[in-house]
């Protein structure tokens, strides 16, 4: 009994004490801290990639016997939605009252997919460890990926989620450690470049019209690398 109560008191105390459960994340989302971490040192950032302000630079994409899919800026924006405190503190401002809005009319039922791509690759510096992007669903089972290239320019595909939701809601994904993003024998780049997001369509829901609107893509990166580079470093990127 004494022995019974020794390991009771213990755990109590380990639990009570343990950083484990003393963190505040939110369930469902992942930990940019703890995604690839291969050094012993972070300098973990929240960027802004895109704000989606400007619609002409995102074109439309769907094969033609599927259906049509087109893009329009309108006004908008999560409620919820908060500034990036690193860019408040040093005063950046940017103009955000927009979002970029898709519809898309389905000729008939069957396995389609559309997707939206900026003119050129939207870069991301550092190691990138999540990348999240607020949308409105309307609780429809289709699935959104967010299209990139790695460091060597391979096309890869992340699923952020289903968008079986109403209004707006902030989908985040992790970018595991398989995708390369740097190379230790080279320092004048490192990331990912942001070619598109692609919405795969359940067959039972691809009928009619649809809508989808994007706002706010961001990331967060891991800027160490970056920040502990020689100014006076050669590139090697001609």
């Amino acid at each position: 009994m004494k022995t019974r109560l020794t390991i009771a008191l213990l755990a109590a105390a380990v639990l009570a004490g343990s950083p484990l459960f003393a963190q505040n994340v939110a369930v469902g989302e992942p930990s940019a801290a703890d995604i690839g971490k291969d050094q012993a040192q972070q300098l973990l950032k929240e960027v802004s990639v895109e704000k989606f302000e400007d619609a002409a630079y995102w074109y439309p994409s769907m094969a033609l016997d599927f259906g049509i899919a087109q893009v329009k800026r309108l006004v908008g924006a999560p409620a919820a939605k908060q500034p990036i405190p690193d860019e408040t503190a040093i005063g950046i401002k940017e103009d955000d009252k927009y979002v970029l809005g898709v519809k898309v009319s389905f000729f008939h039922r069957g396995v389609a997919e559309f997707s939206v791509h900026p003119q050129n690759p939207v870069p991301i510096e550092g190691i990138v460890k999540t990348i999240s992007v607020w949308v409105v669903g309307r609780n429809f089972n289709h699935v959104l990926k967010i299209q990139l290239q790695d460091y060597r320019g391979q096309a890869q595909e992340l699923t952020v989620g289903t968008l079986n939701f109403i209004g707006w809601k902030k989908l985040t994904v992790a970018v595991p450690p398989s995708i390369l993003q740097t190379e230790y024998h080279y320092t004048y780049r490192s990331g990912l470049r942001i070619t598109g997001l692609k919405v795969e369509t359940d067959p039972m829901d691809s009928f009619g019209t649809y809508y989808v609107y994007f706002d706010d893509l961001r990331a967060v990166t891991d800027l160490f690398g970056e920040s502990k580079r020689d100014a006076d470093d050669m590139s090697d990127g001609w």
